[in-house]
């Protein structure tokens, strides 16, 4: 509890505030939220803080000590402690629950010389408490509206829990599932994703940042990150200005159109010059070119890193490149607090690029409403009542069952009987309640998915015998420990093989456990891991009535699956609903409509593999001869193109229109196309619409998603679907950045998948 003195001291200066401010009521601090009054609210703030509170306001601190316990007393929490106490801190991450967070902020509010209040910010990636599927699984739904909903839920759960920043959505675009990151994605498509990140960033900041419930959201990482080479994690990128134009950028533009409130740069270098102090990055592009508004955080001391890049010699140096090239917000890299008074002292560092960055850090804390009220994140009763309630774990259901791909279904042996079965149910998977629960889940509770033997036990017709098969994992499990596998412990493989002979259907559970996926888990071979490929084709030998259900993070290598498995399910890692979600598919209470956001490649020689590659001078074998793009062992084609999924019902795609006469490149294009359910189930379609631009000023690829519309359809309905076509369509960026639409030819596909035959033509004059 501060003082008398203090209190009066700090009353004084709210007058002193409010005066600066000028406005004369609290009610015109809370309601003049434009932009012109809270850049004024800003600038006054401004005016009478020291350079040391502002260079402070650039400082974020992982929680460094037991918030409600004592004090510390040595080492680097002392420190910190220290500066929290005098105002040098702007945020802290990974504080949570209210009782923490109203402890660090009545220090940052009650005992610091201003009161300026603390942003709080966490990994809220897919959930908080109540997992949704993972990023990439999400996406696999195309249903945006779900899309933006599940990120509602996250931001109600973690802003009861006193969070009011989250570092997510993570929107790179990446072609190459070695990457263990493509999980937190949309994929690697842009025009999917950025209909994907707007979706998330609306759902986390809602309309209104002030109002209840809603968080600041992070458009990261900013950028190419996706592109690592190798899909080696934190490596180097080199790429050209084309493809960062047309396939790295676009998702994190349409996040800054839609507000987000906050930009994360990324851990690699572009073209040698490490990301956190491009100047290119921040200030040409994100702070000049879309005028973002917000402020940029750099990801884990990735200040810092500039120097092991060998950018930098030393923190100073790193500080003076990072700072100068916009980066705002240094986390926990301990650059900024250390070094930039002393260079804004010497003249190395102009203090407006100071008062820049903190300006814009204190402006997002004024729009979420911390000035009004710095506790408005801790109620009790809010952290108690909507954390985990009934609605949120109906809302996640519905995102997992939308989120599930059926890749095969061959003799039609989905969906299963409800009654009269014998079903062996096999797998390391089949009853694990924590591999679903996917990566990035922090501050969800360990072995709280339901299992998707849990799912199934819900339908009690049939007779279901369960058998592990094999281990997948060695020991215990943890988000910032690899895991170990198991390659030699078969204990349990002949019993599941027997109960596999026995039964009239074999479901099998196969894939990566969750913690195999995510920051740090490149793989270079992506292949079911450890034994399962062995339990698979053990069983395969004794019952080749296999529904095989995986459950995985990144696309997989599973060429002799689809070559020999009649039906396979991607049931990805579903969060906390998962196994409900996957036995309503199973059973048929929910037709399968999801569709791949990333290309399934044969084998890992094809990586990077994507739908929208360019044509090349020799992509077919005109001369008959060997010499033409190709591999001499494998297929070029992937083994499940992007935008691929099946339904238990049939669609049929007939009758594309396409309104061209008189077009010019200052016009939009119409077209139609007549879609109609001739199977047996009422289900969804995601119809898709690809462009080709025949011939450019650049290589263009030879297909290109720009729209797509899900739908429903009864059996035996039929839905004619309309498209437009506009600008933002139809042109694409050249090797200056520049946005140009060009005359000439174009073919456009409709279909289900990328790999659609339908097709039509039109011409641009």
């Amino acid at each position: 509890m501060i003082s008398r003195i203090n209190k009066i001291v700090l009353s004084s200066l709210c007058i002193i505030l409010v005066s600066a401010f000028t406005y004369s009521t609290k009610n015109d601090l809370r309601l003049n939220n434009n932009d012109d009054m809270l850049d004024h609210k800003v600038d006054s703030l401004l005016a009478i803080m020291t350079l040391e509170e502002k260079v402070g306001q650039m400082n974020l601190y992982n929680g460094f000590w037991e918030v409600t316990g004592p004090v510390p007393e040595e080492g680097d929490a002392k420190t910190k402690y220290e500066h929290l106490r005098k105002g040098w801190v702007g945020a802290m991450l990974s504080v949570r629950g209210v009782d923490n967070v109203r402890k660090v902020q009545q220090i940052a509010v009650e005992e610091t010389r201003l009161g300026i209040p603390l942003i709080i910010g966490f990994d809220v990636i897919h959930g908080y408490k109540t997992l949704s599927p993972i990023p990439l699984a999400e996406s696999a739904s195309w249903d945006l509206e779900a899309i933006e909903k599940s990120a509602r839920v996250a931001a109600v759960e973690a802003s009861a829990a006193g969070i009011n920043w989250t570092f997510a959505p993570m929107v790179d675009i990446s072609r190459d599932p070695r990457w263990g990151r493509v999980m937190e994605g949309g994929g690697e498509d842009p025009y999917l994703g950025s209909k994907i990140a707007a979706a998330r960033v609306k759902g986390f900041q809602g309309n209104d940042l002030s109002q209840p419930h809603t968080i600041a959201a992070t458009a990261k990482h900013f950028a190419a990150y996706g592109f690592a080479e190798a899909g080696r994690e934190y490596n180097t990128v080199d790429m050209s200005i084309s493809k960062l134009y047309n396939t790295v950028l676009p998702p994190f533009k349409a996040a800054a159109e839609k507000d987000v409130k906050t930009f994360m740069n990324s851990f690699n270098d572009l073209n040698g010059e490490p990301v956190s102090g491009s100047k290119y990055l921040q200030r040409d592009i994100l702070k000049g070119e879309w005028n973002f508004k917000g402020f940029v955080v750099s990801d884990w001391a990735s200040i810092n890193e500039i120097i092991y890049w060998g950018r930098a010699k030393d923190k100073r140096e790193a500080a003076e490149i990072a700072s100068t090239a916009g980066s705002d917000m240094d986390m926990e890299g301990h650059v900024y607090i250390r070094e930039l008074v002393k260079l804004v002292e010497e003249g190395i560092v102009d203090e407006s690029i100071i008062n820049e960055a903190a300006g814009r850090i204190l402006k997002v804390k004024f729009e979420l409403g911390l000035f009004d009220n710095p506790y408005k994140y801790c109620n009790k009763d809010n952290e108690k009542k909507l954390i985990g309630q009934q609605s949120h774990h109906d809302a996640v259901l519905d995102m997992a069952k939308k989120s599930i791909v059926l890749l095969k279904n061959d003799n039609n042996l989905l969906p299963l009987k409800k009654e009269g079965q014998n079903i062996a149910l096999i797998g390391p998977l089949a009853n694990d309640k924590n591999s679903p629960l996917g990566s990035w889940r922090i501050a969800s509770d360990d072995h709280t998915a339901v299992s998707i033997l849990e799912g199934m036990k819900a339908y009690d017709g049939n007779e279901i015998t369960y058998k592990k098969g094999v281990d997948l994992v060695i020991g215990n499990t943890a988000f910032i420990q690899e895991v170990k596998i198991n390659t030699t412990d078969r204990a349990g493989m002949e019993d599941a093989v027997n109960a596999a002979e026995q039964a009239d259907v074999v479901v099998m559970v196969l894939g990566e456990h969750g913690f195999q996926t995510g920051e740090g888990r490149s793989r270079t071979e992506l292949d079911l891991p450890g034994l399962q490929q062995e339990l698979l084709e053990a069983v395969y030998k004794v019952n080749k009535n296999i529904v095989l259900v995986l459950q995985n993070g990144r696309p997989l290598t599973i060429e002799w699956a689809a070559e020999h498995i009649p039906t396979i399910l991607e049931g990805w890692q579903l969060g906390t609903q998962a196994g409900n979600a996957i036995a309503q598919v199973l059973y048929g209470d929910y037709n399968p409509s999801g569709k791949l956001p990333m290309t399934f490649p044969r084998n890992v020689g094809q990586i990077p593999i994507y739908y929208n590659y360019l044509n090349t001078g020799r992509a077919s074998n005109r001369e008959g001869n060997v010499f033409w793009s190709h591999y001499i062992d494998q297929k070029n084609s992937p083994l499940y193109p992007f935008g691929h999924g099946l339904s238990y019902t049939t669609f049929d795609y007939s009758d594309l229109s396409i309104e061209s006469s008189g077009n010019t490149i200052k016009d939009d294009v119409n077209l139609s196309v007549t879609v109609s359910n001739i199977g047996n189930y009422d289900g969804k379609e995601v119809v898709q619409l690809y462009i080709r631009d025949l011939v450019g000023s650049l290589v263009r690829p030879v297909k290109e998603l720009k729209g797509f519309e899900l739908i429903s359809l009864k059996k035996g309905e039929t839905k004619r679907i309309d498209f437009k076509l506009t600008k933002a369509e139809l042109g694409f960026y050249n090797n200056d950045g520049k946005f140009i639409i060009e005359p000439g030819d174009f073919e456009v596909f409709v279909g289900g998948s990328s790999d659609t035959k339908l097709k039509g033509r039109f011409t641009l004059n």
